[in-house]
């Protein structure tokens, strides 16, 4: 996997945190994973298509995910309701939307799907073979962590070379 494509997901991250919350970040260190992503409290999955391919994940605490969205919408949350959760979607939404514009502008056309919450600790979402890139992001509100696993593909093969998941739900 080109670790050049990591750079719009981290870039776009910082953006849309200063934008929305006025919140900076810094990078921590770039790891690379070949098992399952065992989930975070919160878990964000996007789907990439076309010349790029896969799937992107921001995990993050149930703890700083209020602290986000409460930013966010202006008002306290205490619990990880619905909205809480909507909030936190579209920030991955935000944030991924960003970095296709950031690919576009580097000579890849991708599109997203909607985004899918997990919420709860310990359910494994598997790349299967495809290795993720993993960066932290820490805030003064906490972590946001960006999982990457993406490859370059045909797009006139749309789907031919997706990455497929597996998730299993924790025990």
């Amino acid at each position: 996997m080109n670790v050049n494509f990591l750079n719009p997901f981290v870039e776009a991250a910082n953006e849309v945190l200063m934008a929305e919350m006025n919140v900076s970040t810094s990078r921590g260190p770039l790891s690379l994973h070949k098992s399952a992503l065992t989930t975070d409290d919160v878990t964000v999955l996007i789907s990439l298509v076309d010349e790029l391919q896969g799937v992107v994940l921001y995990g993050l605490s149930y703890e700083t995910a209020l602290k986000f969205v409460s930013l966010m919408m202006g008002q306290e949350f205490r619990e990880f309701d619905n909205l809480a959760q909507s909030g936190i979607a579209e920030l991955g939404n935000v944030i991924t939307g960003r970095a296709t514009i950031k690919l576009a502008e580097a000579g890849y056309r991708t599109n997203i799907s909607p985004p899918t919450l997990i919420s709860g600790r310990g359910v494994q979402i598997s790349t299967l073979d495809f290795p993720r890139l993993v960066v932290p992001l820490q805030t003064n509100l906490g972590d946001l962590t960006v999982h990457l696993a993406v490859r370059e593909g045909s797009s006139d093969a749309r789907g031919s070379n997706f990455i497929p998941l597996a998730v299993n739900g924790a025990s």
